[in-house]
């Protein structure tokens, strides 16, 4: 067995920091706190340096099959390891679409040939394919589009959704904006070529709306429920992050853009949801902060940067973010507005007991060596040209951020080094133990079992 001992780093534990030595071996982590002596193959002196856990991205686009001209699986899980994003968990709305369980193990072949990171792939909901949905088994859950899709994948029939919550046992995600609301708003503003009107298509109201909805039916059936992308504040009022069986995630976007930055960046981005006001900025931070958002996921969605430049609303919707989404995050630690432990349950260990991912999102003894060691004092500017994913942009390109994944471990293997990619890394999927899903937060935020 072949171990490495990582000396010297700043730990960051679900509950604390500390100083200390970590070795692993055989994929694992073998001890936390081993003496700085111990015996290994490889020595890293990780002193003034922070190791925390991979990070868990649950909701990501990476468009293959049938859209590798915007993104594949060896790019985006090449964007993955120098992220620092360990384990990801890819939705459905491919084509052909992941509505069987035969697509989406379709899919994990694919991954298992070309990821460099660990992956998992939701089934998706359709009207009339519950028999398949009871069927699944040993994936993330389910993925419901109420809203923001076309065709099959669409449903927003009160009794598709009710049988498809009442008749199925795998946790349920879903996209939550109400799609009678944004007919309504299309035809206020039909015609219109201003991307900021998507903003006013794509409203506050719709996304209240469809939450509302979704979270009042699984909570009479009291399913396991997932709410993603949360996108204004007036949602919170209907997730207090006490129910057992629902939980919410926002993403970058929704955190760092607003409705005053479509003059600077235009259709760059527009999204699903779309970006809403500062206040909405604001009051998605304090969700996060009080512990009534527990998830903080990237929704990676790439288009060529031609289909990007496109006039609106002939502009697709989404953008990248995969590679930044935890230095932007970092880069919040050292400005103060929140600590490691923080960012490492919103995004390495809450993901992964929200989806039961085994052995994920914590340092621990027995755990998975999914790691990534930071810098968070290295300052790095974002280039568009340097990204690893395969649309070579990115919406923050210009910024200068602090904090910055130096090197990134899957099941112990070293995929990604001060800017080097080991190329025969990868990853596995996971073992997903859904009895053991559900999350519960203390008073400072950090996540129990």
């Amino acid at each position: 067995m072949t171990k490495t001992l990582i000396r010297n780093a700043t730990v960051v534990f679900p509950d604390h920091v500390s100083n200390t030595h970590i070795l692993i071996g055989s994929g694992k982590i073998l001890a936390v706190d081993a003496p700085p002596t111990a015996t290994a193959d490889e020595v890293i002196d990780a002193s003034g340096m922070i190791l925390m856990p991979g990070v868990v991205d649950d909701q990501v686009h990476f468009r293959e099959p049938g859209l590798t001209e915007k993104e594949d699986l060896v790019h985006a899980s090449r964007a993955c390891a120098a992220g620092g994003v360990t384990t990801f968990l890819e939705m459905p709305n491919t084509r052909p679409p992941a509505i069987t369980r035969a697509k989406v193990e379709e899919k994990e072949q694919l991954a298992a040939k070309s990821s460099r990171v660990n992956y998992g792939f939701y089934i998706g909901a359709t009207a009339e394919n519950v028999a398949e949905l009871q069927q699944a088994s040993n994936i993330p859950g389910i993925k419901i589009f109420i809203g923001s899709s076309t065709g099959d994948l669409l449903v927003d029939e009160q009794e598709a959704l009710e049988r498809i919550f009442s008749q199925t046992s795998l946790p349920i995600c879903a996209h939550c904006e109400d799609e009678a609301t944004i007919r309504r708003n299309l035809t206020t503003f039909a015609g219109t070529t201003d991307v900021a009107d998507h903003s006013r298509i794509r409203s506050a109201e719709a996304a209240w709306v469809s939450t509302r909805r979704a979270i009042g039916i699984a909570t009479h059936f009291e399913h396991r429920f997932h709410v993603l992308h949360v996108s204004t504040a007036a949602e919170l009022e209907l997730i207090d992050g006490q129910q057992p069986w629902i939980t919410a995630e926002v993403c970058p976007h929704h955190l760092f853009f607003s409705v005053e930055d479509y003059p600077r960046l235009g259709t760059l981005i527009q999204m699903n949801p779309s970006v809403k006001t500062q206040d909405d900025n604001r009051g998605l931070w304090e969700g996060l902060l009080q512990g009534r958002i527990q998830v903080i996921a990237t929704d990676h969605a790439p288009h060529t940067w031609e289909e990007k430049q496109r006039p609106y609303p002939q502009s697709p919707s989404g953008l990248p973010a995969i590679e930044n989404s935890l230095a932007l995050l970092l880069n919040e630690v050292h400005q103060g507005k929140c600590t490691l432990n923080q960012v490492a349950s919103w995004m390495c260990d809450a993901p992964a007991r929200v989806w039961g991912i085994v052995g994920k999102g914590r340092i621990a003894v027995g755990y998975d060596a999914d790691l990534v060691l930071v810098d968070i004092e290295q300052a790095k500017t974002i280039r568009s040209a340097e990204q690893y994913t395969k649309c070579r942009w990115s919406p923050w390109d210009g910024v200068t951020l602090y904090g910055w994944p130096q090197r990134t471990w899957v099941g112990g293997q070293l995929v990604f080094d001060r800017g080097v990619i080991d190329e025969s890394v990868r990853g596995r999927k996971p073992r997903f133990d859904h009895a053991r899903g559900g999350f519960w937060k203390t008073a400072d935020g950090i996540g129990t079992d």
